[in-house]
């Protein structure tokens, strides 16, 4: 089995270095205790203007075996993830948040689960499972995070029990598939479409517990993100309603084809 880690980095030249070393060392780790896999951090660099671009050329420069550097030159996690999963060549492919907030040993966790069951096809970290432990969360984040699965649950049904906890991972097949079906939202909000659209499909997904400690440096605007929220929402619904109905449409006209045949 190969691994493509995809870390989506904006403007990262302070946890850049620490992020990829940490990660590298980890699967050293990981590799000489359960047995050697083929894997690969990709950086991809979503429009950076800091001394991000400089680090992550070392880096590739240090690590030439493990660590690629991409360079995108529009800002947002959507279009990282997106390009990262289009010029993947990997197994499983998924990303990670380059502070490691979510705790790297779900790394392992991850590869063995893949190993593991053939039929698994995506893995979802969850905070808000009850046997996740989180550290560190300012109330506020709290409050946005689940109200955001409120809202997905109520317009979507989601039975995931988080959305964007900043790690996830898929067969490579799978990503590809639900990349093509996915808008060209540039922004975090693709990745929630990304699992609403496999939970629709019928993908086995693994809502799995983790640890999570928050980035202290991290802030939101409250009415600014719920305001955000609520308006790609309704996008979504939007875009839903019209490939359902283009579907029954589709429907409808093959089965009068078959009458008349």
């Amino acid at each position: 089995m190969t691994l493509n880690i995809i870390f989506p980095v904006l403007n990262e030249q302070l946890r850049l270095r620490a992020g990829i070393e940490k990660t590298i060392r980890y699967m050293e780790h990981y590799c000489e205790k359960y047995g050697r896999i083929a894997y690969q951090c990709t950086i991809a660099d979503n429009g950076s203007d800091d001394g991000t671009p400089q680090i992550a050329r070392e880096l590739e420069r240090r690590h030439p075996d493990v660590v690629r550097y991409l360079r995108i030159e529009e800002r947002g996690v959507g279009i990282a993830f997106r390009t990262g999963v289009e010029q993947n060549t990997c197994d499983i492919v998924g990303t990670m948040d380059i502070d490691l907030s979510t705790d790297i040993v779900n790394l392992g966790r991850t590869i063995q689960l893949f190993m593991k069951n053939p039929e698994l096809q995506y893995v979802n970290a969850t905070r808000f499972h009850k046997k996740s432990k989180t550290e560190g969360r300012r109330w506020y984040r709290k409050i946005t995070s689940a109200g955001l699965v409120f809202l997905l649950r109520a317009n979507f049904h989601m039975k995931a029990s988080d959305a964007i906890c900043g790690f996830t991972f898929l067969r490579s097949e799978t990503a590809r598939s639900l990349v093509a079906e996915c808008s060209d939202d540039t922004g975090w909000f693709y990745m929630i479409e990304l699992l609403l659209r496999a939970e629709r499909r019928g993908v086995k997904i693994y809502d799995m517990p983790v640890r999570f400690t928050e980035d202290y440096n991290t802030t939101v605007n409250v009415p600014k993100t719920i305001r955000n929220y609520l308006s790609r929402i309704r996008a979504l619904k939007r875009a839903f309603r019209q490939e359902e109905k283009e579907a029954k449409t589709l429907q409808e006209e093959e089965e009068i084809y078959r009458r008349e045949v």
